[in-house]
């Protein structure tokens, strides 16, 4: 792999997010709403109090301009070897700015693993790779305390959990004692063995993968281990033109795996992570977030609804799309892009619908058509 140099505007590694420099050009003026004036009409949902919160700092500009920077070079770069899924990689993308953990879910030899390494070359994170069986215990993942003869005293032994970047390969094939193992360094990002917590390095994040079809010997996840995964997601398979193309590239470069290019490193995703906080959240967006997650607690096919995490999430993506676009503020189309991956996982139907065949997708796409979008 080689290192390839930063794009303007992004910070040396490991200089701190605030310290992220300028591009030498300034920053064009961001889209921010227009004040109104008397002789025009008054915005139906946005107050214009709300509006000045929005003009953000030349600094905070910079940083996220930066952070589109470092995004679209991330993608074109997985875009090498992930051919024709633009649209995937950028959710990916988004998970990642986000900090949340990602369950694919989908056929094999869909390229679901593939990415994911994919991804960890180009982010220059430490990566580690984990394939769940039914024999797999939790102290094969976390870690356990060894006894050493020589010092007369038990050391800690770190599993492949202490790393940036997990791929738990087909995880439903591991009992549920072991997935469980998970949970605590998915939401809390540390590990406790006996009596002693330790903690995850940063970033820390999840990449799942598991098989919609075959079921034998598999163990479905427990719904608290669905809600720590931000988004959950599918590949798809390719089209005609993109199949031959992934073909052509495979002749031409006459081995299995594709060189990727390191662009970033784990101090510059931290502070693109931190960056994606300034992002300005108008408050009727705000509100228009909280009616999607309430309405799918309140939708007659659903037995469970989104819970709290799922607003949260719905904010951290929202977000981040945002900032993978080089913006300093949330549109409603940036919300309603990540709305079905952040909250369908978190959806329970009635066994009647699920009879039917209904998926909670379905039910999120219809509460997005029904819920007035505010002007923003």
């Amino acid at each position: 792999m080689q290192q390839t140099p930063p794009p303007p505007g992004i910070p040396a590694p490991g200089m701190p997010a605030p310290a992220m420099p300028a591009p030498a050009m300034p920053a064009p003026a961001m889209p921010a709403p227009a004040m109104p004036t008397p002789a025009a009409p008054a915005a139906p949902v946005a107050p214009v109090a709300a509006q000045p919160k929005h003009q953000s700092s030349p600094e905070v500009r910079e940083r996220l301009k930066a952070v589109g920077a470092i995004s679209q070079a991330l993608s074109a770069e997985v875009q090498k070897v992930i051919i024709g899924k633009a649209h995937v990689i950028d959710n990916v993308m988004i998970n990642i700015l986000s900090n949340g953990n990602l369950l694919f879910e989908d056929y094999p030899g869909l390229a679901k693993t593939l990415m994911t390494n994919t991804f960890a070359d180009a982010l220059g994170c430490d990566f580690k790779r984990v394939q769940f069986t039914p024999d797999l215990l939790p102290a094969d993942i976390t870690g356990t305390n060894i006894y050493d003869a020589k010092k007369g005293e038990f050391t800690f032994k770190p599993g492949p959990i202490f790393c940036n970047l997990l791929l738990a390969d087909e995880i439903n094939r591991a009992p549920p004692k072991t997935q469980a193992a998970l949970l605590e360094a998915m939401q809390e990002k540390q590990v406790t063995i006996g009596t002693v917590t330790h903690k995850l390095p940063a970033p820390f994040i999840v990449m799942a993968t598991q098989n919609p079809v075959e079921q034998e010997g598999t163990y479905p996840l427990p719904e608290a281990q669905l809600d720590r995964f931000m988004f959950k997601m599918s590949v798809g398979y390719p089209d005609r033109a993109d199949e031959d193309e992934i073909l052509s590239r495979r002749i031409t470069r006459k081995k299995d795996g594709v060189d990727v290019e390191v662009i970033t490193d784990p101090q510059r995703v931290i502070a693109m992570q931190q960056a994606c906080e300034d992002v300005y959240l108008d408050p009727a967006l705000r509100m228009y977030m909280v009616e999607l997650v309430s309405r799918t607690r309140e939708d007659p096919r659903v037995l469970v609804g989104s819970s709290p995490r799922g607003s949260q999430a719905l904010l951290k993506t929202a977000r981040a799309a945002a900032a993978m676009r080089g913006r300093d503020f949330v549109t409603p189309d940036d919300i309603k892009a990540v709305a079905t991956l952040a909250i369908s996982h978190r959806i329970i139907l009635k066994p009647e619908h699920q009879i039917k065949g209904l998926e909670p997708s379905e039910v999120v796409q219809t509460i997005l058509r029904e819920v007035p979008v505010p002007t923003v």
